[in-house]
């Protein structure tokens, strides 16, 4: 499959950086800005320039206020029934049917951690997405790390609201907790290194069991220990899961309004 990827910024160069070793796959890029740092991928600034099609996937990873502008210019690159993958949030297959015709159509909802085969991604195919198609991308987005299929385009919003922007909420709140660490005395370099490794054993140590996480809270936590203290003082008046509750409710409302 020869795929032309337009726009190759944080979150296109980080799923690129996996795809590249998809066998049976080659990548083209298109940005006037980033050259994608890899003798297997071509890069070009501008449609014009662009060679080696007629291309079997265009995706599109663009700023979601861009797409309408752009991508009319890289379609005569294509094969007449080239699929679209589009990773731009909460743009809708039938918003993009509108720049790009009607034609076997992709959402995928990414989110950083894809960089280092670590993501999780949430994945949509209109009806037309022939089956050998989803074969491929289903390859390309598991080279990625995992993947939540689903048939509604509505619960891909709400897989932006959870993992796409995910990495954001936990980056602020590891970001608050080194603040903490340091607070008590410790230096910068200490205080990353103990908020880290702390937060990554513990989600290794929850992701290789089906234990509820309620329960595995309730074991590390002493009657009257340090630990009740601290998490009383976190959560004890239920702040924290409201917290949560309204940051992921905000970013799939905004997602919605986006379409």
């Amino acid at each position: 499959m020869r795929v032309l990827m337009v726009g190759c910024g944080n979150m296109g160069a980080a799923l690129l950086a996996r795809w590249v070793d998809v066998p049976g796959t080659s990548f083209c890029t298109a940005d006037p800005v980033s050259a994608f740092p890899d003798t297997r991928v071509q890069s070009f600034d501008s449609a014009s320039k662009v060679t080696g099609g007629p291309f079997d996937l265009l995706v599109i990873a663009v700023k979601p206020q861009m797409i309408a502008d752009i991508i009319p210019g890289y379609l005569p690159h294509l094969q007449a029934d080239a699929a679209v993958l589009s990773i731009a949030a909460g743009v809708s297959c039938a918003r993009l049917e509108t720049v790009v015709g009607q034609r076997p159509i992709i959402r995928v909802m990414p989110n950083l951690p894809a960089k280092i085969g670590k993501g999780v991604s949430g994945l949509h195919f209109n009806e037309a997405v022939p089956e050998a198609v989803k074969a491929v991308i289903r390859q390309m987005m598991l080279a990625a790390g995992s993947i939540v299929e689903v048939d509604q385009e509505d619960s891909l919003d709400k897989v932006t609201a959870i993992a796409g922007s995910g990495p954001g909420y936990v980056f602020e709140i590891a970001r608050a907790y080194v603040d903490a660490a340091m607070a008590l005395g410790f230096d910068a370099d200490q205080a990353r290194t103990l908020v880290l490794d702390t937060i990554a054993g513990a989600v290794e140590m929850a992701a290789g069991t089906q234990d509820d996480l309620a329960d595995m809270r309730n074991a590390v936590t002493s009657k009257a220990g340090t630990t009740e203290a601290g998490l009383s003082a976190l959560n004890g008046n239920g702040d924290l899961s409201q917290l949560m509750l309204a940051a992921t409710q905000a970013a799939y409302k905004r997602a919605v309004e986006l379409r």
